[in-house]
């Protein structure tokens, strides 16, 4: 090795560690460990509080919180086939249900537990499975329910979901006319509840007047977010990435052509919290739970909810919830924000929107405590001066007149030995006047609006650093990658103009409110949001970093045999449904239906021919394109997005939707029912037959090797007899030349 060659710190570090003595055995060799449910300094705090209010009580929460959580599902309620869906599961899939849990507990089926509707969500539309995540993921005779979960949740016919993470969506009592604000919004399973509740009304609204903003400050779990949220394909959605408690004011185009400062109607702030609610599904922070968590993180949910509180329209009503049971991150927070309101928020009671949910009335008095516990304190005073900066005097309660006139026992606290759930806390408030620290300056923003689509300078670098060699600095992305741009369709657009021929577009259907996420003339995907959707995205692109809006709703797809070069998305027909004409249309069979979906090989389309005689007839009138596909129920009517070829007719569906469909039309859904097990079984013995055969041949090869040294060692055969016996002639020229 060179003198000056850098050595590896890591490897010299290994070899030192092999030198000093044998090495510890990797853990991942291990067998995995059971996490042990137990805190000390968790068990003696909130004992200390009096969450419960008998050491019976205490003694069934501690029992309940070291349980496994078990799985609650809820079924997406504003699409047209909820109910049927609805129906199956709890006929056919707690069937299977039954059989699956009797087989893996050695149960007789009459002993097996049903799964629990929870009775305080609305329309009886949310189960609570007597298995955990585990469970299902892991046993053999479940394989049928685990697929179902999956295949639907992807579908978008239903959602996964811990059963006290519903609670906060449905207090805040969304209407299809609200201007909502999800300010801490991944994963998304709330935002996804909004969205429904948006929707909740299509027989009034082809389009709901309102929306959802649905902002994160984590880049990644925006994309998170997308993922969740996009199941549902609203045209009402915009996704923003920014830090909540410094969101900026929006600004919105009022109907006299003026801007003005967006207020929203229906806030959440879910804020980000210690978690120790979850305890029951995320064990591990049994391991790490202190006190440090709650009094660092009491600072930022403050924050956001003051921002909240600022951004809501008069009259209207915020939600404030965290998944955590410490009263510094939930009463605390509370009292704070409403001491220094003044009268202008009130907390009120929302109990009568969950009937039947069993929780407890908010804390009025708590104490705080060193991070281990060891030193309590009912007072600012009492804290050492070490710890001022992290105990600060809004965290203590205040005094009991002033407790009084706030009513924080209209909070609603949830523990999980109420009703075998996770731990959680809610709480509602609503706006009677306008703040006095709230800024709502139009002229302001509209100048930094203006100034921010001004294109920015690049700042200029030294002589001797702006030369293409040496070490150059990369720039650092601190949140996250530049998303494509968002360009809406103008007045006279070519391509709209062809969509509206062929499809007999309503002239309802605003065309300024598609768009494309790239700058190009042959546009590929073309997307559709909202009009407040649109003003929104207009007004405050260069004020926010907007991840994602719009569903798709038309597709680039040209072939020697295309009239028209746009096919319809599956993504986006839920939407543009409402605003086609009827030439692009066909009704069909149930039998044709279940046909179509089953062919899974595009190369091999249904034939016309095979179709129903009245869907024939109905073809004749179709030319080459794509086409919606109608199937009536007496329970409910199905739209899909088909494909009319020069003698065939399929459906365009994906596979997830398609098992989702072919379900709810009662057919054999075997081709598609996959067995993890089964699979792993086949592909180890697969695995072994062909490791014996690898052995069998190594063996072979062996004796045979043997064979051959045997007669090459045998009297009479020297070098020269064996070149001459291996070689060709030419071989043997090209040897004596070498030599």
């Amino acid at each position: 090795m060179g003198r000056n060659k850098k050595q590896n710190p890591f490897a010299a570090r290994k070899r030192q560690k092999r030198e000093n003595g044998p090495e510890r055995p990797d853990r991942r060799a291990l067998p995995y460990e059971e996490i042990k449910r137990d805190n000390a300094f968790f068990i003696k705090y909130y004992h200390l509080q009096k969450i419960c209010a008998s050491e019976e009580e205490w003694s069934q929460f501690l029992e309940s919180i070291r349980d496994n959580l078990p799985t609650t599902f809820r079924v997406t309620g504003f699409k047209d086939e909820a109910k049927a869906l609805l129906s199956i599961i709890e006929t056919q899939l707690f069937t299977e249900y039954v059989r699956a849990v009797a087989e893996l507990h050695q149960k007789a089926p009459e002993e097996v537990e049903r799964p629990l509707c929870l009775p305080w969500y609305p329309n009886g539309l949310a189960y609570q499975l007597h298995l955990t995540r585990k469970d299902i993921r892991r046993s053999e005779p479940l394989y049928r329910l685990h697929n179902f979960l999956i295949v639907e949740t992807t579908a978008g016919g239903i959602s996964r979901q811990e059963a006290v993470s519903m609670i906060p969506p449905i207090v805040l009592d969304v209407q299809p006319t609200d201007k909502v604000l999800d300010m801490c919004a991944a994963p998304g399973s709330k935002t996804a509840q909004l969205i429904e509740a948006l929707h909740a009304a299509p027989e009034e609204h082809k389009i709901p007047p309102g929306f959802v903003l649905a902002n994160d400050v984590d880049n990644n779990r925006c994309y998170m977010l997308v993922h969740q949220a996009k199941r549902l394909n609203s045209p009402c959605l915009l996704v923003t990435n920014h830090d909540s408690s410094a969101f900026p004011n929006m600004l919105t185009t009022q109907p006299d052509g003026s801007k003005a400062i967006l207020k929203f109607d229906k806030i959440l702030c879910d804020v980000p919290c210690s978690g120790d609610g979850t305890l029951r599904k995320n064990p591990d922070i049994w391991l790490k739970w202190n006190l440090a968590q709650a009094y660092n993180l009491h600072g930022i949910q403050y924050r956001i909810v003051r921002r909240g509180a600022e951004m809501l329209e008069v009259g209207g009503r915020l939600v404030y919830s965290t998944c955590s049971l410490n009263p510094i991150e939930n009463e605390a927070v509370l009292q704070r924000i409403l001491k220094e309101a003044d009268g202008a928020l009130e907390l009120v009671d929302a109990g009568h929107l969950v009937p039947g949910l069993k929780y407890k009335p908010g804390m009025t008095d708590w104490k705080l405590a060193t991070k281990e516990v060891d030193q309590i304190f009912t007072s600012f005073d009492q804290v050492p001066e070490s710890l001022h900066t992290i105990i600060r005097p809004g965290m203590f309660p205040l005094p009991a007149d002033e407790m009084a006139k706030i009513g924080l026992e209209k909070c609603l606290r949830v523990l999980p030995h109420l009703q075998d759930s996770g731990g959680f806390f809610v709480a509602v408030l609503e706006k009677r006047r306008q703040l006095s620290f709230e800024k709502n300056d139009v002229v302001e923003v509209v100048e930094q609006s203006e100034k921010a689509k001004q294109p920015a300078t690049e700042p200029q670098l030294d002589e001797e650093k702006s030369v293409p060699w040496g070490p150059q600095r990369k720039k650092r992305r601190l949140h996250g990658y530049k998303e494509d741009p968002y360009v809406f369709f103008g007045e006279n657009d070519a391509d709209y103009e062809a969509i509206k021929e062929f499809y007999q577009l309503d002239e309802a259907l605003n065309q300024r409110c598609l768009l494309t996420r790239c700058i190009t003339d042959k546009k590929k995907n073309i997307y559709y949001c909202s009009e407040p959707i649109r003003d929104l995205v207009l007004n405050n692109e260069h004020n926010i970093k907007i991840i994602n809006t719009g569903v798709k709703t038309f597709v680039r797809c040209e072939n020697r045999h295309t009239v028209h070069p746009f096919r319809l998305a599956q993504e986006g027909l839920q939407t543009s449904n409402a605003f086609m004409g009827a030439n692009r249309r066909i009704q069909v069979e149930r039998e044709d239906l279940v046909m179509m979906l089953n062919c899974t090989d595009p190369t091999q389309p249904p034939s016309t021919h095979e179709l129903r005689k009245e869907t024939q007839e109905r073809c004749k009138e179709l030319g080459v394109g794509s086409c919606i596909l109608k199937y009536v129920d007496e329970r409910f009517t199905l739209y899909t997005v088909g494909w009319r070829g020069t003698s065939s007719l399929r459906a365009y569906v994906h596979k997830d939707e398609t098992i989702h469909i072919l379900r709810l039309l009662g057919a054999d859904l075997s081709k598609f029912e996959t067995n993890k097990y089964e699979d792993a079984r086949i592909a180890a013995a697969a695995a072994a037959e062909a490791a014996a055969e690898a052995g069998k041949d190594a063996e072979e090869s062996e004796s045979s090797g043997e064979g051959a040294a045997a007669e090459s060692a045998s009297p009479g055969n020297g070098a020269a007899d064996a070149v001459e016996s291996t070689t060709t002639p030419m071989d043997t020229e090209v040897v004596a030349t070498k030599s």
